[in-house]
């Protein structure tokens, strides 16, 4: 844990208010800072990201009675996108493999996951990011999978209607509508679609008729959710990619909206 700011929030109320309670004011100041700079640093991509999210995706893989190519393909570009080195492929494999064993408890990666993200919604939205590939590799989501994904999204505190979203945004257009995760079905993907196929309200997650002041506020808190600032220096490039991608898309839907609606 950081002391820096504790340690010059001292020196200063010591300077002053030239007394031990300048000191200590200022040292609860500092202490103030330290945690705040803490909580918007993001966490270390290392064991303690790659671990879990592997296990998880080896019992996502799992939960509708085998791990298929697809998948298994999907887990492959999922190593290929964070840029794992040859010991951090290992971890990857050793852990989906540990995720994909009868008796595996699911409940431990998904409490790390969460552990991981410490209350922060714009990395919870990367982790469900990196593992929607995998949840359609097969192209029909299985009922088993749908709940596995529920759970994770419980624990991170995103709601299924954000999850539609988020999948509306990466041209998964049978999430979009609710069919995937809205109303709990499951069936077959259409293939992804092209950024002009997708409906823009799907990827703002609201309605379509929603009001004006309900579109903004989607806007505005989806914009604070992914902005790609938020990310800091110490993730992948993958990563920061995706984020803006994702600015772009949440941009561009609302500038649909606006557009079909005349609105300024």
């Amino acid at each position: 844990m950081s002391i820096a700011g504790k340690l010059v929030g001292a020196i200063v109320g010591l300077i002053l208010f030239h007394n031990p309670i300048g000191l200590l004011v200022g040292a609860v100041l500092g202490h103030f800072y330290d945690s705040a700079v803490t909580r918007m640093r993001p966490p270390s991509m290392g064991r303690g990201f790659i671990e879990p999210l592997f296990a998880f995706a080896g019992a996502l893989s799992k939960s509708d009675g085998r791990v298929s190519e697809p998948e298994i393909a999907a887990t492959e570009a999922l190593m290929t996108r964070l840029r794992l080195d040859a010991a951090q492929r290992q971890i990857a494999i050793t852990r989906f493999t540990a995720g994909k064993q009868d008796g595996f408890d699911i409940g431990i990666a998904i409490a790390e996951l969460k552990a991981w993200c410490s209350g922060r919604r714009d990395l919870a939205f990367i982790v469900l990011d990196l593992l929607l590939d995998l949840v359609h590799a097969e192209g029909a989501l299985a009922q088993p999978k749908l709940a596995l994904v529920r759970r994770l999204c419980g624990s991170l505190g995103v709601s299924d209607h954000e999850l539609a979203a988020l999948s509306a945004m990466r041209g998964y257009a049978s999430a979009a509508r609710g069919a995937g995760y809205g109303n709990g079905g499951y069936g077959p993907r259409p293939p992804p679609s092209r950024p002009s196929e997708v409906d823009p309200y799907a990827v703002l997650g609201i309605e379509r008729g929603a009001q004006e002041r309900d579109i903004k506020r989607a806007y505005r808190k989806l914009m604070s959710q992914h902005h790609p600032d938020k990310l800091g220096s110490d993730v992948p490039d993958e990563l920061k990619r995706r984020a803006e991608e994702r600015a772009r898309e949440i941009n561009a839907a609302y500038e649909r909206i606006k557009s079909e609606r005349g609105l300024k």
